[in-house]
């Protein structure tokens, strides 16, 4: 398909993300001495920023390459869910947040400096069933509006309802790629596609002794859940693609690492709206390990944009 073929089947695709949403919050500042008060550093703030990240991260990343998202997530009753928001509908995300008032949103606030993370503070909940069983009734109200599904479980509670939400989308017949989370997977079987990356797949699998023994593992485990595909995302060994048809690898493409965090992100948000634009899935994993390559190379959670990605030759 022709660049300009393909940005145009983008622009009509929709794919809608559900899972774990959260705000990170970045302080950015130096560090000229240790404190009195017990052997740490002091920093001295002089920036922050917000960023959207989670499952509100893979939303962001398909809006920015030009493709039309909805994202169904919790969040609480506070200035955090209501930055979220913002910052999700400025960037082109169309959002259906539900607010939960027995909860904080899920905030990671992350202190640097010399662009060396110091600290990582974490504040989170989880959603309340009531508010989960009326965000899983939405979802399946707007199934018949979008092409693909992709749920973004970060092990917040967000996703407790994620078979149900897996067999509601296949009656359909909208695919459903799921981001993994934890060392059981029986709750993602039936599941259109798996991306886990290799320390996640180690959780589930288990070591393996060489290249043979992996590929062994992983197409086990893709017919034990009883999934189309299993793409595994292997870090400096790129990403490969376990199919009933066989297997697929990409090496990694990334000139310089420089965060990882988010990638994931990344890589299934590409992958979803390369889907939902009509590429077959071999081309649409070559488009989203292309897009990894790209985010390793910046700070934090952050996006791939159009003129970054889709280069001629």
């Amino acid at each position: 398909m022709k660049l300009s073929d393909l940005q145009a089947a983008i622009a009509g695709a929709r794919v809608l993300v559900a899972g774990d949403v959260m705000l990170d919050r970045y302080w950015f500042g130096d560090v000229e001495r240790i404190s009195p008060e017990a052997p740490v550093p002091v920093a001295r703030i002089r920036k922050s920023e917000e960023r959207a990240g989670g499952a509100a991260n893979v939303a962001r990343n398909i809006a920015a390459l030009g493709g039309k998202v909805e994202l169904l997530a919790v969040v609480g009753d506070d200035e955090a869910g209501g930055s979220l928001e913002k910052l999700l509908q400025a960037e082109g995300v169309a959002t259906r947040l539900y607010r939960d008032p027995g909860i904080a949103t899920t905030v990671k606030l992350r202190v640097l400096a010399k662009q060396q993370q110091l600290l990582r503070i974490d504040f989170e909940e989880t959603p309340s069933h009531d508010i989960l069983a009326d965000k899983l009734d939405e979802f399946r109200r707007v199934l018949a509006g979008v092409d693909v599904v992709i749920l973004s479980d970060y092990g917040k509670g967000g996703l407790l309802h994620v078979r149900e939400m897996i067999a509601a989308a296949k009656a359909v017949g909208k695919p459903v790629l799921v981001d993994p989370k934890g060392d059981d997977y029986t709750p993602y079987r039936g599941a259109t596609l798996l991306t886990p990356n290799r320390s996640e797949f180690k959780q589930v699998a288990g070591s393996w002794r060489d290249e043979a023994d992996f590929m062994m593992r992983a197409q086990a485990l893709r017919e034990q859940l009883d999934l189309d595909a299993l793409l595994i995302t292997r870090s400096e060994e790129g990403m490969t693609l376990f199919r009933s048809q066989g297997v697929a690898h990409q090496p990694t493409v990334a000139q310089e690492v420089f965060d990882v965090s988010g990638a994931g992100d990344t890589v299934i948000g590409t992958l979803g709206l390369m889907l939902a634009a009509g590429l077959a899935l071999p081309d649409a994993m070559a488009w989203s390990n292309r897009a990894a390559g790209v985010v390793v190379g910046k700070l934090g959670t952050a996006v791939v944009h159009p003129e970054e990605l889709f280069i001629e030759g």
